[in-house]
């Protein structure tokens, strides 16, 4: 236990040292990124902010997390979470340079994206079978399914939703980092309950890291994660998920996430089949500040949601 709080403390006390001195050195390489034309008028009024910001993070964590493990590299839960978490930073960064180097927020198109992060599951899956057990919990009913060979595609499910759920998300400033934070302290709780430490070690470093980031995240932001954070965090929520055997809570837990996607498809659909919106604006964070809401109250808004959906969580993981 004392590894897990060693490894938070860690990892905040570097990346709240990191962050100020890596924002000079990413304005100077012009490493930024372009508003998307999607966005509501004034955010695309916003000046232009440094990405790659999820890079510090991820880099901090996996660091801090292998330390703290005494460099043992044995535990299965732990590593296949690293893969998870690794390889769609990886694929979050490919996106992230192209549009550094085209100067367009339109990076890789969404079949490439698809592509890339079923490819990742697939690795993922290739060391987990043998470590996987096919049944689900659906709680707190104490009942379970077992998926069978469905379970490979429900994996696949599981990160791509995660992965773009968390990506959409990252819409406001602080809000995606925000909202990450408390979602993995769920997963904490459920890791350390499980007495799984090498993971629980994982999330608190991550926890840690967020937290310096945060510091220079929050509105106005000095630096963005960029696609390289967002699919890293959902990446690692859904293996961490899998590892755990909490699949089912991860829609619980990512309740803000869940519903700012459901929101999207929502909207798509509507706008196809009856040719009108039935959100002012999606992803749905905007569509508060159509309503005349502030950015910060928005992001504390849904802070609140995000925390009760986490305790939700936690009390049906429980009972």
């Amino acid at each position: 236990m004392i590894s897990v709080v060693l490894s938070f403390l860690s990892s905040l006390i570097l990346s709240w040292i990191i962050y100020p001195k890596v924002i000079p050195l990413f304005k100077k390489l012009e490493v930024n990124q372009t508003v998307s034309e999607y966005a509501l008028d004034e955010f695309k009024e916003k000046p232009i902010t440094p990405t790659l910001g999820g890079v510090v993070f991820v880099i901090i964590s996996i660091l801090v997390s292998f330390v703290f493990n005494q460099f043992n590299i044995s535990s299965v839960a732990y590593n296949l979470c690293i893969i998870a978490f690794l390889g769609y930073a990886l694929i979050g960064f490919i996106d992230d340079f192209k549009i550094i180097k085209e100067g367009r927020n339109e990076g890789l198109s969404p079949l490439q994206k698809i592509i890339f992060q079923v490819f990742i599951a697939g690795i993922f899956y290739y060391f987990y079978r043998d470590f996987a057990n096919p049944i689900i919990e659906i709680f707190p009913f104490d009942a379970f399914i077992n998926l069978g060979l469905f379970y490979a595609l429900f994996i696949f499910i599981m990160f791509v939703s995660a992965t773009n759920a968390v990506n959409i998300t990252d819409g406001m400033d602080g809000l995606a980092g925000g909202t990450s934070f408390i979602a993995l302290a769920a997963f904490l709780f459920f890791a350390v309950s499980q007495q799984q430490w090498e993971v629980a070690v994982l999330i608190s470093s991550l926890m840690g890291a967020l937290v310096g980031y945060l510091r220079v995240n929050f509105k106005p932001a000095q630096i963005i994660m960029g696609d390289c954070g967002s699919h890293a965090l959902g990446g690692l929520m859904a293996a961490v998920a899998m590892v755990l055997k909490i699949e089912v809570l991860l829609i619980v837990i990512g309740g803000v996430f869940v519903w700012e996607t459901a929101t999207v498809i929502l909207q798509i659909a509507a706008v196809k089949t009856i040719k009108r919106r039935i959100f002012k604006f999606t992803p749905i964070h905007y569509s508060f500040i159509i309503s005349g809401y502030r950015e910060n109250a928005i992001v504390l808004m849904f802070y609140i949601v995000g925390f009760i959906c986490a305790l939700i969580a936690i009390i049906l993981g429980v009972m």
